[in-house]
């Protein structure tokens, strides 16, 4: 059975190449260029990921995915014209799972498509790989305790319970401040420093907290 993406931009040169490298991956690609539309055809079958431009006639990307986000799960890539607006969509918490800013390579859409794909088809026991004791403010991957501080361990276990998200500098700071009252912006950069030094101790072979440009990190195993 194949994979069905649904490709929802008003562009047409770009959603024609969004297409093209999405069908050469091995998925299967449908196109459809406005909101009102792309919501109908949703509610009679959901696709297995959507990629979910921001501006769209009719209805905008911003309402299509809080009515998809009603009565679906499905994962949504959302893409946009401005960093700045992706901000502002990290700020009203969308419900996207993914963001990308235009102009951007349709390799590296391809390669968002496959990562999130891949996560939510995981099977149960990698997700149990990280254990997070809420009473005890501790968190264990592969059983191992990590050594954190108050500050790490709010900002870990906010990434680790939404993975893939993309959280922004002002979001992690509002964190960390919630422990330390005297936190300054590049504070946050220095916890994820420390916190990918503790992580790395115990998975050696994998990154797990990823550097988005310009906007903030997330957190995938």
């Amino acid at each position: 059975m194949s994979t069905n993406i649904l490709i929802v931009e008003d562009e047409g040169d770009l959603s024609s190449v969004m297409a093209d490298y999405v069908t050469a991956a091995g998925y299967a690609a449908r196109v459809i260029a406005d909101g009102r539309d792309a919501l109908a055809s949703v509610q009679r079958a959901v696709p297995d990921l959507i990629v979910l431009d921001l501006m769209l006639p009719n209805l905008d990307g911003l309402a299509l995915c809080k009515a998809v986000r009603e009565f679906s799960e499905v994962p949504i890539i959302m893409v946009t014209a401005r960093v700045q607006e992706i901000d502002r969509l990290l700020g009203l918490e969308a419900g996207a799972d993914d963001y990308l800013c235009k102009p951007f390579s349709p390799r590296e859409l391809v390669a968002r498509i496959k990562a999130i794909l891949r996560r939510t088809r995981q099977p149960d026991d990698e997700t149990r790989r990280v254990e997070i004791d809420e009473a005890a403010r501790s968190v264990r991957i592969h059983a191992q305790l990590l050594d954190l501080t108050p500050t790490e361990y709010s900002l870990l276990a906010a990434m680790v319970k939404r993975p893939g998200t993309i959280f922004s500098r002002a979001q992690l700071l509002d964190l960390a401040s919630r422990d330390n009252l005297d936190v300054a912006d590049r504070a946050v950069d220095s916890h994820i420093k420390n916190l990918r030094r503790k992580l790395a101790a115990v998975l050696p072979e994998a990154e797990v907290i990823h550097s988005v440009y310009g906007i903030g990190y997330r957190f995938e195993l």
